[in-house]
């Protein structure tokens, strides 16, 4: 099963129809997406307009990979159990969020393993087939991230907070 979601704070039809597209010339796939509220309504894949969290983790866990846009909840979900993730970064021109940080993150996290970045929406179908054709899953862990804060994040915290104290007598 390939587990599409788009968030949830906005529709995203763009990378809805290009997945019911691939599916469409692909039949027999199991595709399900979390679409939001926009307005395509795809005919090829199971959709639902909203996930509740418990089943959210259950499909990410279920599938063989993610589609989604470059929200960091969506690529954090998928590298903790090390399932290999499809970006489409929401971009503002298409009025699909208020500015492009989301290429900022795919950028970022496209140099990740089990990441792939497409760069626009007719990228989508080849990343599908490549995925599709090997097994991109790590057999050794490589690609997955802890789902807790690493030793130096946590000691690099410690030390700022330390030296961001309020000394006595010295006005904040």
């Amino acid at each position: 099963m390939i587990f599409v979601t788009i968030g949830t704070q906005l529709p995203f039809d763009r990378l809805i129809r290009a997945v019911d597209e691939w599916a469409g010339a692909k039949p027999g796939r199991e595709v399900v997406a979390q679409t939001g509220r926009g307005t395509y309504e795809p005919r090829h894949i199971r959709c639902m307009e909203t996930v509740e969290p418990a089943e959210f983790q259950r499909l990410v866990r279920e599938s063989q990979f993610i589609v989604a846009h470059a929200g960091m909840g969506t690529i954090l979900s998928a590298l903790e159990i090390g399932k290999p993730v499809v970006l489409l970064p929401r971009l503002a021109a298409h009025g699909e969020h208020r500015n492009d940080h989301q290429l900022a993150t795919a950028e970022r996290f496209g140099v990740r393993p089990l990441v792939r970045v497409a760069r626009d929406e007719t990228a989508i179908a080849g990343i599908l087939d490549e995925l599709e054709l090997g097994t991109t899953e790590s057999q050794d862990g490589a690609g997955r991230i802890s789902d807790s804060a690493s030793p130096e994040l946590i000691a690099k915290l410690r030390e700022f907070f330390a030296s961001a104290r309020p000394r006595r007598g010295v006005a904040p």
